[in-house]
């Protein structure tokens, strides 16, 4: 058990300047996704401060513990933290779907949140790639792990 709390915490030891641009990357991303959710009539959070809780201090920790597995890893573990989100964020109501929304025509109601899940577990290798990608271009001259 110590190696995998060794493990963990030394996915958190990392330059500063590269959890401020997940803090900025994210925190961008998360405010545009809320913004075409709400514009597309799909889902939005109920409250705008949810943003900053979802996508800052839930995914920022998330993506720097899964940064540097592949790809296929990432989503894997990302698809479970993003099914854990979903359904306790519509469980709660503090996530709004908008009824007979695109995924609901699409993919049926009952599954509209395993469909968002499925694709927010996106996030995570996308997002480990461009802010890995963004450091190098703006810190390093060369990517980090993503």
């Amino acid at each position: 058990m110590d190696k995998y709390i060794t493990w963990a915490l030394s996915k958190f030891k990392v330059d500063f300047r590269l959890v401020i641009l997940y803090i900025v990357v994210y925190l961008l991303w998360g405010t545009m996704m809320n913004w075409v959710g709400e514009e597309l009539r799909i889902a939005k959070f109920t409250y705008w401060w949810q943003v900053i809780t979802v996508y800052v201090l839930y995914m920022v920790p998330i993506s720097l513990l899964l940064r540097g597995l592949p790809i296929h890893g990432q989503y894997a573990y990302g698809l479970i933290a993003m099914g854990l989100l979903e359904f306790s964020g519509y469980a709660l109501e503090s996530s709004y779907a908008y009824p007979g929304n695109p995924i609901d025509h699409f993919f049926t109601v009952r599954n509209f949140s395993l469909a968002m899940a499925l694709f927010f577990a996106w996030y995570f290798p996308l997002g480990n790639w461009a802010v890995g990608s963004l450091y190098g271009v703006f810190f390093s001259g060369k990517k980090v792990d993503s």
